[in-house]
């Protein structure tokens, strides 16, 4: 049986205001980092389609 989930916990006072400004920061990727994320992104998702594809074949 799965547990439950716990409740997000809520930010206060400073914690806060860090949190938000952080937030408000846009984070810039150079190209190399850009095409390192796609493959390994495509890698995952191939991970995933041939296990998907070995669960089929194993039921």
């Amino acid at each position: 049986m799965a547990r439950p989930i716990k409740e997000t916990p809520i930010l206060f006072g400073e914690d806060a205001r860090r949190f938000e400004e952080r937030m408000k920061q846009v984070r810039r990727e150079s190209p190399e980092e850009k095409e390192r994320r796609l493959a390994n992104f495509e890698l995952g998702m191939k991970m995933l389609e041939i296990g998907e594809r070995t669960k089929k074949r194993s039921l």
